[in-house]
């Protein structure tokens, strides 16, 4: 079964719902990225949290997220775009940090506090948006929640979960949004209190290999929601040799020079997913002449 998000509304149009199982796709980060487990988790949730925020964009919108506090991970940036492509990374990749005092992989310990939480977005054909909160917990969950309230002004709760084998690779991914729209009763809230007190680790339940539409049974009841739309969610990154290769056009000739005399070639490394791309002495030298 492939990563999915699926979007739906739930309790007579009073709350919409989105629900991602990202294991593969939280995998290929790890596997990328060569992340330990604590990094792993945290990139983990971080990623899952960006794909929920992106299924509320349109065409060629664009998100940008970073997670910045004064812990030992360093930073961590994710994108994502409503077609479902993720992608990320974190300052310190090779991060393992021993268990919290609740038996959890410790990404509060990894994050650290103080921080900020920011989050951009790239509106095709019109003008960025901005919003930035302080951590408020550096588990990020609760952080990208109280996101959500103080800079978009949307009521929400949001569950990031990522379960680790013991030989580093990720066991279980993914996550949940749902959101209060203005017409939603105080009874139905409630309802969704009790829903979401009552589910348990959602990591777990995506671990038992439940389908999105099992897992939004579980967060508001059987019967009770309409799906809106769903897309397969992958890890993406949009670099190429040839994105590159256009970025060393903007190098200072005698940048490239020193690179063609005394390198004899380059070899740039994408942050966001860790691929190599090679340049020869030859492809240089026809760079630097582009510039002549």
């Amino acid at each position: 079964m492939s990563d999915t998000l699926m979007k739906a509304l739930a309790f007579d149009n009073q709350v919409r719902v989105f629900v991602i199982t990202a294991t593969d796709t939280i995998e290929e980060a790890r596997r990328r990225h060569d992340t330990w487990h604590t990094a792993t988790a945290a990139l983990g949730r971080t990623l899952v949290a960006t794909a929920l925020l992106s299924a509320n964009l349109k065409g060629e919108d664009t998100l940008s997220v970073e997670v910045k506090g004064n812990g030992p991970i360093g930073s961590i940036h994710a994108d994502g775009s409503p077609n479902g492509y993720i992608r990320g990374f974190v300052g310190n990749p090779h991060l393992a940090l021993e268990l919290n005092e609740a038996g959890k992989l410790d990404v509060s310990g990894a994050v650290g506090l103080p921080g900020t939480l920011s989050v951009r977005k790239h509106i095709h054909g019109g003008e960025p948006f901005s919003g930035q909160v302080a951590l408020i917990s550096g588990e990020l969950g609760e952080d990208f929640t109280y996101y959500m309230a103080v800079s978009e002004q949307t009521p929400s709760a949001i569950g990031l979960s990522v379960l680790i084998n013991p030989d580093e690779s990720v066991k279980a991914a993914g996550g949940f949004m749902i959101q209060m729209l203005p017409d939603a009763t105080e009874e139905t809230i409630v309802a969704v209190e009790n829903q979401l007190a009552s589910l348990g680790r959602f990591s777990d339940l995506i671990d038992l290999g439940l389908t999105p539409e099992e897992l939004l049974s579980k967060l508001v009841g059987e019967d009770n929601y309409k799906i809106l739309a769903q897309n397969d969610i992958q890890f993406n990154c949009h670099c190429s040799h040839e994105y590159y290769g256009e970025q060393l056009t903007r190098i200072q000739a005698e940048d490239l020079t020193a690179m063609i005399e005394e390198d004899h070639g380059a070899e740039i490394i994408c942050h966001y997913c860790n691929e190599k791309y090679h340049y020869s002495e030859e492809e240089l030298v026809a760079i630097l002449a582009s510039k002549a």
